[in-house]
């Protein structure tokens, strides 16, 4: 047996590079010979191949093919059709092109090419597909995926290393000054909510006399300009310019001490497939405010405070709770901590994955 992992695009800080990597190291401690195949690949450590050359290395039944689905490439639906490999497609979900419109052309036509090729994914019948989430897998199911094919495998993930790193000094003593600290950790991009959750940080600021800070990380895309000056134009309109401390981007050391300088993570995101960071949140013990939404209760489960709304003022009154309660402040820490441990732990997943895999086959 062989196995082989199909991605776009292969890129070490990525949510789904994260996820095909790991699988290319648990495949390959079990003595799989394990290939990733890619169009390109960023910041790895790892020897990648053509994916034209995928037939050559794994073309068996016995072999294995891992495509990880994320965004439209119609050349894994041309090598996934002609593969006699036991094929598996990893579903992260698509955006829907709804966000973009008016936002971005560019990410609008990608989103319409991407969803467009979920029908065509699930008629190649393949022998198994894996969704992120609940909410990944009915879209397939939905699309014409058999039931009986699909399961739920949330994604690997980083958070062991991030949980064993050392925490940016600069940054704990920056944030650590007594200020209350709002995090977000996400790419700024429509479907992440930053409009709505400055409105509730706005909101708990004219309903506390304490001084709050709004603390932004994640990646600024220039093709996403409309949507960041949205972000700054609302900040501005509540004169809050001092308040906000942006990261356009982090490094390890410095995801982890906004983490463990903040007294609250709260995502008001509209759209998630699965959200990587609100089980960082869980495990580091930040207390959550998120938006029900999508695959959020999900991933959430009773590790934090979800609301299927996007009323600022429910957001500010649940942060406002956080921060006035230790006791119950403390639980929520323990729930997310718990949660992280039992469902979405390495070893947890690990476990997960070959019985999947072996279950199937």
């Amino acid at each position: 047996m062989k196995a082989a992992i199909l991605i776009p695009v292969l890129a070490n800080r990525d949510a789904v590079g994260a996820d095909a990597l790991a699988m290319m190291r648990l495949l390959e401690a079990r003595g799989v010979e394990t290939r990733m195949f890619c169009a390109g690949a960023h910041d790895v450590d790892v020897r990648t191949h053509a994916p034209e050359k995928l037939a050559a290395f794994a073309d068996n039944p016995d072999d294995l093919v891992i495509y990880h689905f994320s965004t439209g490439w119609p050349k894994a639906n041309e090598l996934l059709a002609r593969s006699k490999a036991f094929r598996v497609v990893k579903y992260h979900n698509i955006t829907p092109p709804r966000f973009f419109t008016s936002v971005s052309k560019e990410y609008e036509q990608a989103c319409i090419g991407g969803r467009a090729e979920i029908a065509s994914m699930a008629a190649l019948g393949c022998e198994l597909y894996l969704g992120d989430s609940a909410y990944n897998l009915e879209e397939l199911i939905d699309a014409g995926v058999p039931r009986e094919r699909g399961t739920v495998l949330p994604p690997f993930h980083r958070i062991e290393e991030l949980i064993a790193s050392e925490a940016d000094a600069a940054v704990l003593d920056e944030l650590g000054d007594g200020v209350r600290n709002f995090l977000m950790v996400g790419r700024i991009a429509p479907n992440k909510g930053h409009v709505d959750l400055v409105d509730a940080f706005a909101t708990y600021l004219q309903a506390s006399a304490e001084p709050a800070r709004l603390v932004l990380l994640g990646k600024i895309d220039p093709r996403l300009e409309a949507y960041t000056n949205a972000v700054r134009t609302r900040i501005a309109r509540y004169g809050i310019e001092r308040r906000v401390r942006w990261f356009n981007g982090a490094s390890e050391a410095q995801l982890k001490a906004a983490y463990l300088a903040s007294h609250v993570f709260m995502l008001l995101s509209a759209h998630e497939g699965f959200c990587v960071p609100l089980v960082e949140a869980m495990a580091i013990g930040t207390p959550i405010v998120a938006r029900a939404a999508t695959a959020v209760p999900e991933t959430l489960g009773c590790a934090g405070i979800g609301w299927n709304s996007a009323d600022p003022a429910l957001y500010a009154a649940s942060a406002a709770r956080v921060f006035a309660d230790a006791s119950f402040r403390n639980g929520m820490r323990e729930a997310g901590m718990h949660r992280f441990r039992t469902q979405f732990a390495r070893d947890v997943l690990q476990s997960r994955f070959f019985d999947i895999i072996e279950g199937a086959r």
